[in-house]
């Protein structure tokens, strides 16, 4: 199943005025039999560049969110009524230097299943989303791994 990236983005950007204040676009968000994905790319603006003249390290973190939470959207949108999503802790690792445009793929390390029967089960479930940060040229820049939970609304 193909998800509106357009409503994913509108939705996001309207939640996440930081995202939308780095010029973050969404290319793709699909859930399908094969997972959940989500991919989202930073403009090479040099109002968010480094010392080195490449995107600045918060910057590159903030769109590793964004995708992430492109994919809570995606998987989870269907249980907010229920739940809210939650980013409990993240690690990144960067690994060379980017330059230019870069963009953030993400992807759900569960299946939605999984994570929608622990929370039916009356449980705060976790789970990880795992986000490849690249060049245009798929040159991997950086990792990061961000899991987030969905906390039962009461």
């Amino acid at each position: 199943m193909t998800i509106d990236t357009s409503a994913v983005a509108e939705g996001m950007l309207a939640r996440v005025p930081f995202a939308r204040t780095l010029g973050i676009r969404f290319t793709k968000v699909t859930a399908d039999a094969d997972g959940v994905v989500a991919v989202v790319e930073l403009p090479d603006d040099p109002a968010v560049h480094n010392h080195v003249g490449g995107p600045h390290a918060g910057a590159m973190f903030t769109l590793a969110e964004t995708a992430s939470g492109a994919i809570v959207l995606a998987a989870f949108g269907d249980q907010l009524h229920r739940a809210t999503p939650l980013a409990v802790r993240a690690g990144i690792a960067y690994q060379k230097l980017a330059m230019g445009v870069v963009s953030a793929t993400a992807t759900l390390d569960r299946p939605v299943a999984d994570v929608v029967a622990e929370l039916d089960a009356g449980q705060r479930p976790e789970f990880d989303v795992l986000v490849t940060i690249a060049n245009t040229e798929g040159v991997t820049t950086g990792e990061m791994t961000i899991t987030w939970t969905l906390r039962p609304n009461r």
